[in-house]
């Protein structure tokens, strides 16, 4: 696959997967092997990541995930982007706070004839706490 399909992938999991609520198109994008660092348990697995997914979507209603900016090559795409929403969950060690907040966050997506094969994320949790808090 080439850098822009890569890319257009990286797009499509925040834009269709986290902020229209596709996960079907998760078993299109992420490799059944997949390593979700930002899980923490090491396990990895396409079921890791849909847990994942289905995190976020529990803790934040109304999340929407915009790309900022992409930056791509050879197999690995680092995508720059903010997200937002309205706190249900604990997030970050805090309790639930109801309130909306806005963060920024890179993620380094690798990848294997098209499909994702790793996912690390450094979220701006200090800006996101002092939001919540």
């Amino acid at each position: 696959m080439s850098i822009d399909d890569n890319k257009n992938t990286a797009r499509r999991l925040y834009e269709e997967v986290i902020t229209l609520r596709r996960p079907e198109v998760l078993t299109e994008i992420v490799a059944a092997d997949v390593v979700d660092e930002a899980v923490g348990n090491g396990a990895g697995g396409r079921a890791d990541f849909v847990a994942h997914v289905q995190g976020v979507w529990d803790a934040v209603e109304d999340v929407k995930a915009t790309v900022t900016d992409l930056v791509a090559e050879g197999d690995r795409v680092v995508v720059f982007w903010r997200i937002e929403g309205i706190q249900r969950l604990p997030l970050f060690g805090a309790p639930a706070s109801g309130r909306h907040f806005t963060g920024h966050s890179i993620s380094t997506i690798t990848f294997r004839d098209g499909q994702i094969i790793r996912y690390k994320v450094l979220p701006d949790r200090l800006g996101i706490l002092q939001q919540i808090s």
